[in-house]
């Protein structure tokens, strides 16, 4: 299929007669009507040239398609639904320039559009024409405030355990071998294969004790290894069956085996499949797990009491209370201030943590030229090295707070933690609450971060009366781990100025983030991935934040203020009461 870029039309005027008719008056013209007329042609085919090839017949506009996938996650609408309303809904075609008589699409049509885009590494496309669009209209911009929070999202494939991953990486093996090389299948099977493969593994009940439990995992594991040893012996005997050792099943049972089983042997010289064990042999990272052999992305994460199977998402809005000097007419005449807008949406797997995704959320926005002064974060995101690189790489101050000093003495509120040594960068040494001076000054790079280990000598501590309110090493001295000075330097007052009132009133402005992903969820249910794959994912979730924005641009052209709330009558009662 190939792309023919064309200009996009203008509105019918049959269509466009129709909606002023409809709309007339003080009557509110609806999102994809607004949208059209305030941002025009903000997209065009050559946006996504790279996702389509220069044969073929070409397919509906890009463009105009990811139009319509905005649309569907702001009403949150199926493929079905959304190519239906193409087809129905006079507003929608409106938006896409559409005569009321155009038959629109089939609905697959979304999901090869979603694919291509996404193999294309053009998920960020939209969010970043939009973002140049405002920007030029002075809506969004460099130097203001900006707030960053995650929320887990789960993958759309079923939670399996590793007894259910096991058996079902070999069911879907079978099913790909039995289209792409049935007789390779048929001299493996027998009644046992049937039992155990015909249904998903998790569509029947599993057995309840633990030693049968024990015993379908080995049979899965000697299942799975008895059918590559049959695929590769085919795949080397036949070159025209070469390729199914390259089946994209075969790839992902053989990485299921080994991350679960071993090959070893037993006294009487023959191998046997044994089942890995955390304790025992050891299971991978959680950061390599596969979790399910239908998302390869996906991966296992907890964060407090949270526990899931899927990704993460980051996400980044401007936050300035002083406005941007933009301004719209509310009902009443009044101004109203610009909407808070997405600056940037990152989508990560669910292991990889938050204080690893400072650096990049800023590199992206230093990419769109929309680097904050200020960042508000929470204490999940610094760390003594970013609160530094961050101000002299990108200028962003970050407001947050820092995590406590997790040594024992910190920990107990009793004894001398760090903030009781005096510390002499100059001198490099360090002097103790009794006045005793350090013996070593030791830089070293501790998983990757330069940090300074000052040890005091065991003569000195030893002896010492307060020894033991100091350290309780077996060694019998104190050891301090501490940051060079710069980032030491940074880290004390960071600690030192979160306790105070102007920072927490400052800080509380980081809480409306939470508003902005609870309207995600609500609006386009980004808390759960419609879709397979991280790139599909992140795909998803760079439209949904077009979508949010665009939701409240279109509150901004009508002129509804930005602290419109609902009081309740108990409230208002209690506060007629209190007055």
């Amino acid at each position: 299929m190939s792309v023919v870029p064309q200009p996009w039309p203008l509105p019918v005027p049959q269509v466009a007669e129709a909606v002023a008719a409809m709309y007339g008056g003080k009557r509110e013209r609806p999102l994809p009507v607004l949208v059209r007329d305030k941002l025009g042609e903000w997209l065009s085919d050559e946006q996504f040239a790279g996702a389509y090839g220069v044969r073929g017949k070409p397919g509906w506009p890009p463009a105009r398609l990811a139009l319509v996938t905005i649309l569907q996650l702001a009403e949150d609408l199926t493929d079905r639904q959304a190519a239906e309303h193409v087809r129905t809904r006079i507003d929608w075609k409106y938006a896409l320039g559409l005569d009321l008589t155009d038959p629109g699409f089939d609905h697959s049509v979304l999901s090869e559009f979603r694919t291509r885009v996404a193999g294309g590494g053009l998920d960020r496309v939209v969010l970043d024409t939009l973002l140049q669009r405002l920007a030029a209209g002075g809506l969004v911009g460099a130097g203001g405030k900006m707030r960053t929070d995650s929320t887990h999202v789960i993958s759309a494939v079923r939670d399996l355990n590793r007894l259910e991953l096991a058996g079902e990486s070999v069911r879907a093996c079978l099913e790909q071998l039995a289209v792409a090389a049935p007789r390779v299948v048929a001299q493996l099977l027998d009644d046992s294969w049937g039992r155990r493969y015909a249904a998903r593994i998790d569509t029947w009940r599993m057995p309840a004790s633990e030693a049968r439990k024990a015993e379908l995992a080995l049979a899965y594991g000697r299942d799975g290894h008895t059918l590559l040893k049959a695929v590769y012996a085919a795949a080397g005997s036949d070159p025209d069956l070469a390729f199914l050792a390259r089946l994209h099943q075969v790839e992902v049972l053989r990485v299921v085996l080994v991350q679960n089983y071993l090959a070893v042997t037993d006294e009487q010289g023959r191998e046997v499949i044994k089942r890995r064990e955390a304790d025992a042999e050891g299971l991978p990272p959680g950061r390599s797990r596969i979790t399910s052999p239908y998302d390869l992305d996906a991966r296992w994460g907890v964060k407090r009491d949270t526990f899931w199977n899927g990704y993460k998402v980051h996400v980044t809005e401007t936050c300035d209370t002083s406005g941007n000097g933009s301004t719209g007419a509310g009902a009443d005449g009044d101004a109203v201030a610009a909407p808070q807008l997405i600056t940037n949406v990152e989508t990560t797997d669910a292991t990889v943590p938050d204080n690893q995704m400072t650096e990049p959320i800023h590199a992206r926005l230093a990419g769109r030229d929309l680097l904050p002064g200020e960042h508000y974060v929470d204490s999940g995101y610094p760390s003594a090295q970013l609160l530094v690189s961050s101000l002299a790489r990108f200028g962003i101050s970050l407001v947050t707070p820092m995590l406590a000093d997790t040594s024992p003495q910190a920990r107990a509120g009793a004894g001398y933690d760090r903030t009781a040594f005096a510390i002499d960068f100059d001198a490099q040494q360090a002097t103790c609450p009794q006045g005793h001076a350090s013996s070593h000054w030791n830089p070293v790079s501790q998983r990757g971060t330069n940090t300074i280990v000052i040890t005091f000598a065991a003569s000195t501590c030893s002896p010492c009366p307060v020894r033991t309110r100091c350290t309780t090493s077996a060694s019998r001295r104190r050891q301090l781990t501490v940051h060079p000075r710069d980032v030491h330097q940074a880290q004390l007052t960071a600690r030192t100025a979160q306790g105070t009132k102007d920072f927490q009133s400052r800080y509380a402005l980081r809480a409306g983030v939470e508003g902005t992903i609870r309207q995600a969820v609500a609006v386009t249910g980004i808390r759960k991935a419609r879709y397979r794959g991280l790139g599909k994912t992140r795909l998803e979730h760079a439209h949904a934040a077009v979508a949010v924005n665009l939701i409240r641009l279109h509150a901004w052209w009508n002129g509804h203020p930005l602290d419109r709330t609902r009081t309740s009558h108990l409230a208002r009662l209690e506060l007629a009461l209190a007055s």
